[in-house]
């Protein structure tokens, strides 16, 4: 009988101490001090139906075009693979190496160069790795729930939306996850996806870390054997329930939660279906039903791949001179600053810095353009969908979709194939905020996104 193929591949991508970490606006110090737990490149590569894909996840908080096109090159220069046929995902850390604010920074420049310049070999080979392993696989795909997010957009008495925790709004719990085993149950790899920023460890700590999801992965392979890849759900406006600390343990508890939770679902479920047949009843203290569960091997899951760009509408963005010229002078006073000077005054020029920069890039990018085309990306393995787009989508996108999926199991993500940008749903907008704030789109973005994820979704479930 023919099987699914996957294979696992991964590199150790740890920055060395001294390589400028995070990238908050709150941050004065721009140094890591090192590694609180390692991070990785994670490779499944999957092959059948007449198709073959990859799935990368990456500790990482996210890559702008120029280095998104860099790593993709690599990866399909060294293996081969259709460039639609790789799916490249990031955790989305805050508190990994900076790898998307290179120009504010004014110590450790060269040595964040020299990393993100040795990722692209590094991501490849993770995946070229992972065509070297590859066997035949069984599936199961199980949820669960975990309640360690919440909804972060705040709304204060003085009616500014803020970051903080939105008991009442909208979220979503649900564990998903893919279990894959080699022929004998053996695991091999699991999927995990969840909505949460990974904004757990922040401003307060030099330590590199890969927030919660990369203690969560270390927990799975810990208790179900195996290797984990981590899929980020549509986080836009989902954080965790207790963040922006510089305590490490508060981001290695909530990944023990969330991985203890995500191993039991994987645990619970069988790759190999068996079939009960009652055979015949012992007498002994009382008459005990005693049966066969007779395994029934399953047809091979369908792989298929979809891949197109939308044509998004943006917001009306300025001129970028104004922006440019503040931001050159907030750069000057952050330089002057750190040369000696007050420490909280030094956070407020870095926070507005950052915030003049986010804007300026935006501007830099969108001023006189009506559209973005945006990757969407749909990944079918059997009775689960994969469906993915860059940018930071809110979760009642995806819980639209999820909604009206012909699929019994979809895990719809943001922060993959490259770029940044908030897309918030129109609801949002009215209400002002951060995320509404430095989104490129207009209002009417959500809306095609679920549309045409629906499209690409009934596509893939026609596949046979």
């Amino acid at each position: 009988m023919e099987h699914l193929l996957a294979g696992i591949g991964r590199s150790d991508i740890t920055p060395a101490p001294g390589t400028p970490q995070g990238g908050w606006g709150a941050q004065t110090k721009q140094r890591s001090v090192g590694a609180d737990l390692p991070l990785y490149a994670t490779a499944l590569v999957l092959a059948g139906s007449g198709q073959k894909a990859a799935i990368v996840d990456v500790d990482a908080i996210g890559f702008d075009a120029e280095w998104t096109t860099k790593i993709l090159d690599a990866i399909a220069g060294l293996t081969g693979l259709r460039r639609e046929h790789i799916r490249f995902s990031c955790t989305h850390t805050h508190s990994g190496p900076n790898t998307f604010r290179i120009p504010l920074l004014t110590e450790g420049r060269d040595m964040a160069l020299a990393y993100l310049g040795n990722l692209p070999l590094q991501i490849a080979g993770a995946v070229w790795q992972a065509m070297q392993t590859m066997i035949p696989v069984r599936i199961a795909a199980a949820k669960g729930n975990c309640d360690i997010n919440v909804n972060r957009r705040l709304r204060l008495p003085d009616g500014r939306v803020v970051m903080g925790r939105n008991w009442q709004g909208a979220v979503d719990r649900t564990v998903r996850v893919l279990r894959i085993d080699d022929l004998e149950e053996r695991p091999f790899a699991t999927i995990v996806h969840y909505a949460c920023h990974p904004t757990t460890q922040a401003w307060q700590d030099q330590h590199v870390t890969p927030d919660y999801p990369g203690m969560m992965k270390k927990v799975v392979e810990e208790q179900l054997g195996g290797t984990c890849l981590f899929l980020q759900g549509a986080t836009g406006c989902i954080g965790p329930r207790r963040g922006f600390t510089g305590d490490v343990s508060v981001y290695r508890k909530l990944g023990k939660i969330l991985g203890l939770e995500a191993a039991k679902v994987a645990l619970n479920v069988e790759t190999l279906p068996r079939e009960e047949r009652l055979v015949g009843v012992q007498p002994s203290g009382a008459m005990i039903a005693l049966y066969d569960d007779i395994p029934r091997e399953p047809e091979a899951p369908a792989l298929a791949v979809r891949s197109r760009f939308l044509e998004l509408p943006l917001k009306q963005w300025p001129p970028p001179g104004e922006l440019e010229a503040e931001l050159g002078t907030l750069r000057h006073d952050v330089e002057r600053l750190r040369a000696g000077g007050d420490p909280e005054e030094l956070r407020a020029v870095t926070a507005r810095a950052t915030q003049v920069n986010m804007r300026a890039e935006m501007a830099r990018q969108h001023h006189g353009k009506t559209h973005l085309a945006w990757q969407l990306q749909g990944i079918r393995i059997g009775p689960v969908a994969l469906v993915a787009i860059p940018g930071e989508p809110f979760i009642e996108i995806s819980q639209q979709i999820e909604g009206a999926s012909p699929f019994e199991h979809t895990l719809f993500s943001g922060y993959s194939n490259g770029g940044f940008g908030y897309m918030p749903v129109p609801e949002a907008y009215p209400e002002g905020g951060y995320e509404v704030e430095i989104s490129p789109f207009s209002p009417d973005a959500a809306g095609i996104v679920v549309d045409e994820t629906l499209v690409m979704l009934r596509e893939l479930a026609a596949v046979r």
